[in-house]
């Protein structure tokens, strides 16, 4: 099974909402080594939000400000990645442009030549390119390197009719199908990105990262969050 993981940046950063929490990335490690243990191939997207959301200030132009915002995610992934190793893991980081020695260039044969060796492999970078999110280069990457499914490990412990943190009777749904998602516009990963989920039948599992191995139990299907499928809910 290969699975693509997005780690949100901000439940990256833990109750500090911004840096890192080493305590939940080691967490993080521990879960994602015992699925390459048992033979997963686990890709990982990191959000930037934990060091950079959008535009912050008008006077930035927002492609400078989108571009700044992908060196966010090849920090998170840099970080995450030594911590990863730590834990006795292989990894290799890859980007849709050149950074030096720090990463190497992104194709789809050099992430499946890293699989083939039982690395973790961190796509970070966006898709390279500005107006675009990290969901967006998440779900890209997910289907260029046909992934199983993604696995959305988030602040937020699935996907809600309405905001819960404004409306305590908010009801979740276990399972959803991404077309009503898109007619909802329910707040699960951006437009364009749940297009692509639509149209290359990519599941989704959406969950709270803090909650007790909850990447284990998503990656195994019996997990406290929802699930969004490509056909009927």
């Amino acid at each position: 099974m290969r699975i693509l993981l997005k780690l949100s940046g901000e439940a990256l950063a833990g109750d500090k909402k911004t840096g890192f929490d080493d305590a939940t990335i080691e967490r993080v490690a521990g879960q994602v080594k015992r699925l390459v243990d048992d033979g997963t191939q686990v890709g990982v997207v990191i959000g930037g939000g934990n060091f950079w959301r959008g535009r912050q200030n008008e006077t930035v132009d927002r492609v400078k400000a989108d571009q700044i915002g992908m060196l966010a995610t090849v920090m998170n992934a840099i970080y995450v990645s030594e911590i990863f190793r730590g834990a006795g893991m292989m990894t290799n980081v890859l980007t849709p442009f050149e950074c030096g020695s720090f990463t190497k260039l992104y194709s789809k044969d050099r992430a499946n030549k890293y699989f083939s060796k039982n690395m973790v492999v961190f796509f970070a970078g966006g898709t390279g390119h500005p107006f675009f999110s990290t969901d967006t280069g998440a779900v890209l990457r997910a289907v260029e390197i046909e992934a199983d499914m993604i696995l959305l490990a988030k602040s937020i412990d699935g996907v809600y009719d309405s905001d819960p943190a404004k409306n305590p009777n908010a009801k979740r749904f276990d399972t959803i199908s991404i077309d009503e998602v898109i007619a909802r516009g329910l707040q699960v990963v951006d437009l364009t990105a749940s297009i692509m989920v639509r149209e290359n039948h990519m599941p989704l599992r959406i969950f709270a990262l803090q909650e007790e191995e909850s990447i284990i139990r998503a990656a195994g299907g019996e997990f406290n969050g929802t699930t969004v499928t490509c056909g009927e809910s």
